[in-house]
C-alpha cells in the first residue's frame, strides 16, 4: 500500500500540472455565488462544477480535483458521475474529509476543525467513489497574542490523526495548515508563526508514524496580512516562503501544493512563478488553488449556461497559466 500512496502523491505533483480545489463548502460557494447573484441551491452548484470538469484539455494542467461531499456523489446532465468524468481525463479525483471549523473552547479569536468522528466509514465509502486522495483544513490567525500554542497543537493532532487514517484507507492525504492572511501583520510575522505551525505540525505526523512520501502539504504562502499596504514582492514572498520552508519541511515530501488563500489570480500565479524561479528544494512546487483558478469563471459564466463556452475558456486559461508558473514561465496575462 505504500507503494501505491507514493505513487499516487508523485503523479499529483508531476512538473508542470497542478491541483484545482474544487471542494468549497455550502457556505463558502453561496459567498461565491452571491456575487455573481446566483442562487446557491444543488443544481446550480452541479452545473458550475460540470463547466469545470468537462472543459476539453485541461488534464495538461490538472492532475488532481478536490471534491466536496455533495459534488463527488453528482453526474453530469448525461448520468455520468463527476468522479468518473474526471478518471476518464486521466485527473485524480479527491476528497475533503474535515466537517469545517469551530470555536475553539476557551480561545477567543481561533478555531478548530472537525470531523474525525466516523471518519473511518467515510474513507471507505470515498474510496468506492474513486477517491484516491484526501484533505483536511485547518487555519490559525495572527493577532497580538495569537495563535497560541494551545491552537497550533490541537489543529496538528487533528491533521495528523487524519493523515494516519487516510493512509490507512488507502488514501493519499493532504495537510492544509492554513495562515490566514486576514490582518495587518508583516511578511516577517506570517514567517514566524508558519514556521511554528508547520514545525508541530511534522512532529505530530512523525509521532503518529505518517509516511511523509505518501502525503502532499498544502501551504499558505509566507505573505503580509491583506489589510497590510506593504504589499511584497513575488521574489520577496518566494524567498521568504522557502527560506522558511527549508528549514521546517523534511526532504521525503513530494511536493507542496500553495493555496492562494486570499490573494487574487494573478498575484497567486506571479508568486507561484517565483517559487518555481528560486526553486532548489527537495519537493515538487505546485498548486492546489480554489478561488485563483475560479474567480475568472463564475465571472465568465455569471449563472447564464448559455455562457457555458466562455467559462470554459477562462478555466483554461488560468490552467494553463499556473501551469506555465510551475516551470518559471509565466510571463504575466496572456
Amino acid at each position: 500500500m505504500q507503494d501505491e500512496l507514493k505513487k499516487t502523491a508523485k503523479q499529483l505533483v508531476v512538473p508542470g500540472k497542478g491541483i484545482l480545489a474544487a471542494d468549497e463548502s455550502f457556505p463558502t460557494i453561496e459567498k461565491r455565488f452571491s456575487k455573481i447573484d446566483v442562487e446557491s441551491n444543488e443544481e446550480n452548484r452541479r452545473f458550475y462544477r460540470e463547466i469545470l470538469f468537462t472543459t476539453d484539455g485541461i488534464e495538461k494542467f490538472i492532475s488532481g480535483v478536490i471534491l466536496f461531499n455533495e459534488t463527488i456523489r453528482q453526474k453530469t446532465q448525461e448520468g455520468k458521475p463527476f468522479s468518473q468524468v474526471l478518471s476518464d481525463k486521466g485527473i485524480i479525483p479527491g476528497i475533503k474529509v474535515d466537517k469545517g471549523k469551530i470555536d475553539m473552547p476557551d480561545h477567543p479569536g481561533e478555531k478548530i476543525t472537525q470531523g474525525l468522528d466516523g471518519l473511518g466509514d467515510r474513507l471507505k465509502e470515498y474510496c468506492e467513489s474513486g477517491a484516491r486522495f484526501t484533505k483536511w483544513r485547518v487555519v490559525f490567525s495572527i493577532g497580538d497574542s495569537l495563535p497560541t500554542d494551545d491552537c497550533i497543537n490541537a489543529n496538528s493532532e487533528t491533521l495528523a490523526d487524519f493523515a494516519a487514517l487516510s493512509q490507512e484507507a488507502g488514501l493519499v492525504p493532504i495537510v492544509e495548515p492554513e495562515v490566514l492572511m486576514d490582518g495587518g501583520h508583516d511578511i516577517k510575522r506570517c514567517r514566524e508563526v508558519t514556521y511554528q505551525v508547520l514545525k508541530r505540525v511534522f512532529v505530530k505526523l512523525v509521532d503518529k508514524k505518517v509516511e511523509l512520501s505518501g502525503l502532499l502539504l498544502k501551504p499558505n504562502m509566507v505573505i503580509q496580512g491583506k489589510d497590510n499596504p506593504n504589499k511584497a514582492t513575488p521574489e520577496e514572498v518566494a524567498k521568504s516562503t522557502l527560506n522558511c520552508f527549508r528549514e521546517v519541511i523534511p526532504s521525503e515530501i513530494p511536493g507542496v501544493v500553495f493555496l492562494s488563500g486570499g490573494q487574487g489570480p494573478e498575484e497567486a500565479t506571479a508568486n507561484l512563478n517565483a517559487l518555481n524561479e528560486i526553486g532548489g528544494v527537495d519537493w515538487e512546487l505546485s498548486f492546489s488553488f480554489g478561488r485563483a483558478l475560479q474567480a475568472p469563471v463564475l465571472e465568465a459564466w455569471a449563472g447564464n449556461n448559455d455562457n457555458k463556452e466562455a467559462a470554459q475558456k477562462a478555466f483554461y486559461k488560468r490552467a494553463k497559466l499556473n501551469s506555465l508558473a510551475r516551470k518559471s514561465e509565466y510571463k504575466g496575462e496572456e
